[in-house]
């Protein structure tokens, strides 16, 4: 399997939670916009230590970016990754992914299950492509909505999203159910794309397989 050492460039905050790494890209690394690759933080101990994040940046950007949630609470990489500071290295290896964009749908997040949606979204502004496309999250509380400002900007009222702990009226307050889907989408002959943990994922998919009536329709981060 091939590596490549690459060091982080800046750190930045996107929520209490969430972290923007800004990271060298190697010659000649290439992906499609929501794809993945292992990470492992390049110190004595976790070079070894590898988990699947998702680029956040497109192709000819001249840097690669993670957008990726920090569980301090657990000790492993996303810990290790939150102590990470400008100049320090990250291993990054193959590039893989399930989702890609096949046409317009309707794309369902849960929590950080956003990221991989992120560069879809950030190339289909770039190319002029984002009519008819509608972006699902499912969040705790408001302040668990990643790029919101961003996704507001791009989508309008096309962003929708959804609360489970936190009663806003600025927000529904539901889960993602087959009610919520008929209240929202009037037409399910379309693309569905789904991304968030893996209960979440596995529900959706048998949903709106059933609703939509052909599973090719339904594609999910594997």
């Amino acid at each position: 399997m091939e590596s490549h050492i690459a060091k982080i460039l800046s750190v930045t905050p996107v929520t209490h939670d969430v972290k923007r790494f800004k990271v060298a890209k190697p010659h000649g690394y290439t992906f499609v916009p929501g794809q993945a690759t292992e990470v492992a933080v390049n110190k004595p101990g976790w070079q070894h230590h590898k988990r699947p994040f998702t680029f956040t940046s497109l192709n000819e950007w001249d840097h690669l970016e993670f957008t990726i949630k920090i569980y301090p609470e657990r000790i492993g990489v996303t810990d290790q990754l939150g102590l990470c500071l400008p100049g320090d290295e990250l291993v990054l290896h193959d590039v893989w992914g399930a989702i890609h964009y096949k046409g317009p749908g309707v794309f369902l997040a849960g929590g950080a299950g956003v990221t991989p949606f992120i560069a879809i979204f950030r190339q289909l502004q770039q190319d002029g492509l984002l009519e008819g496309n509608t972006l699902i999250c499912s969040n705790k509380t408001a302040a668990d909505i990643i790029l919101k400002e961003e996704f507001e900007k791009m989508l309008g009222a096309h962003f929708i999203n959804t609360l489970t702990k936190e009663d806003n009226p600025a927000y529904d307050h539901r889960k993602i159910d087959e009610a919520y889907l008929k209240e929202k989408i009037t037409d399910f002959n379309q693309h569905f794309y789904i991304c968030g943990p893996d209960p979440m994922v596995a529900a959706l998919k048998e949903l709106l397989t059933r609703l939509a009536g052909d599973e090719a329709l339904v594609t999910i981060e594997l």
